[in-house]
């Protein structure tokens, strides 16, 4: 066997064992048929509109610039993040902060029925605070708001996907809450 030869070789072994293993490259999400034109109406700025449609677009729909007859509707109405504080030092210096991400969406077709119901989906990453490193620690926020928007956006096209896969099971809108007691008499 020639050298010239052996990194095909083994490029074409790698490709196999990928491809046993299990391993596919991402697909972009296959949406709702009343979903082929959409309208997006994303609260607020940041990476997740641009994202989002994006996305939307590489999943083959057309992303309009307004809303009007025959396109649907992709409404954000809360996208909105919070850094909280999850450990404090023994000299009273927080050394460990969560940045959150909720969001909020719900999609409704041209004429104006829901497609899928409010859902809400809610992620958080954690992180060390170095006093010493005020100026890491701002870039290290932003480089955590930007994975939080890229698997924010990931979440969306999948549940947008499963709406097109199980229509009924997403038109129940989605609550992370547990139920409140109503003061009522308790079921046995």
């Amino acid at each position: 066997m020639t050298l010239r030869r052996l990194p095909l070789l083994l490029a074409a072994c790698a490709a196999l064992l990928l491809a046993g293993c299990g391993f596919h490259l991402r697909r972009s999400a296959a949406l709702p048929e009343a979903m082929q034109r959409v309208y997006l109406d994303v609260n607020g700025g940041g990476d997740l509109p641009r994202e989002l449609r994006l996305a939307v677009r590489l999943s083959g729909a057309t992303v309009e610039d307004a809303p009007g007859p025959g396109i649907a509707t992709l409404e954000v109405p809360v996208a909105a993040f919070r850094t909280d504080a999850l450990t404090v030092s023994g000299f009273a210096r927080i050394t460990e902060y969560a940045v959150r991400y909720h969001v909020e969406f719900d999609v409704k077709a041209a004429d104006g029925k829901p497609v899928v119901a409010r859902q809400v989906i809610d992620m958080s990453r954690e992180y060390t605070f170095d006093p010493t490193q005020v100026v890491g620690n701002e870039a290290q926020q932003e480089e955590i708001r930007r994975g939080l928007t890229r698997d924010m956006v990931q979440a969306i096209m999948r549940r947008l996907e499963a709406a097109r896969l199980h229509p009924q099971a997403v038109l129940q809108p989605e609550s992370s809450a547990p139920p409140q007691d109503d003061g009522g008499p308790s079921p046995r």
